[in-house]
C-alpha cells in the first residue's frame, strides 16, 4: 500500500471547532511539538496575554537566551488581521521571536515575514509555520508544523514530523 493512501490532508476545523477555545489550548499543551519543528527549545508564559485592549494568543521563552516570542494563530489562511497583530503583539511584550501558524499563507504575507527578517537586526527572528492536519488509517489524526518562512541560515530538519491530535 503507497504512503499517499495512508494518510488524508483534512482541514484543521475538523479537529478544531474554535480557535482559542480548543486549539490555542492544545498548542500550548503540545508546545514542544511546535518547537521541534523549529528547532527550539521555547518555556510556556502565558496564554491569551493582554497587549492593551488585545490579547497574544502564546507567549514563550526561548531557553537558548531567554527572550520572549509570541506566537499568534489562526485555523484560516493568512489575512491582513493577523499580520496586524503579530506586530503589535511583538512590538507590545518586546518580543525578539514572532512565530505565525496559519493553514495557508498568502504569497504577499510571506513576502513580508521573509522582509522583516532581511531588514531588522539579526537577533529578530520572524517565522510563518503552516499547520498541515492529516487523518491517517493506522494511527488517528495528525498535525504537521512546515516553516514556509524564516530568518537566512536558520537551521530546520528536512524530516516531515507529525504530531498526534487527540480525537
Amino acid at each position: 500500500m503507497s504512503q499517499l493512501s495512508l494518510r488524508e490532508r483534512r482541514p484543521p476545523r475538523e479537529f478544531w471547532l474554535h480557535e482559542a477555545h480548543n486549539f490555542t489550548p492544545w498548542l500550548a499543551e503540545n508546545l514542544s511539538c511546535l518547537a521541534e519543528s523549529l528547532k527550539m527549545e521555547l518555556a510556556f508564559e502565558a496564554r491569551e496575554k493582554s497587549v492593551g485592549e488585545f490579547r497574544a494568543d502564546l507567549v514563550c521563552r526561548n531557553a537558548a537566551d531567554n527572550s520572549r516570542v509570541v506566537i499568534e494563530n489562526q485555523l484560516t489562511r493568512s489575512d491582513h488581521s493577523h499580520l496586524g497583530q503579530v506586530l503589535t503583539y511583538a512590538a507590545g511584550l518586546q518580543a525578539v521571536t514572532v512565530i505565525w501558524v496559519a493553514t495557508e499563507f498568502r504569497r504577499e504575507h510571506r513576502a513580508t515575514l521573509d522582509w522583516q527578517n532581511e531588514i531588522t537586526e539579526e537577533r529578530f527572528r520572524f517565522f510563518g509555520v503552516e499547520l498541515r492536519t492529516w487523518r491517517t488509517r493506522t494511527s488517528g489524526y495528525r498535525a504537521e508544523f512546515a516553516i514556509v518562512s524564516k530568518p537566512e541560515g536558520w537551521l530546520q530538519s528536512e524530516n516531515r514530523l507529525l504530531y498526534q491530535i487527540p480525537g
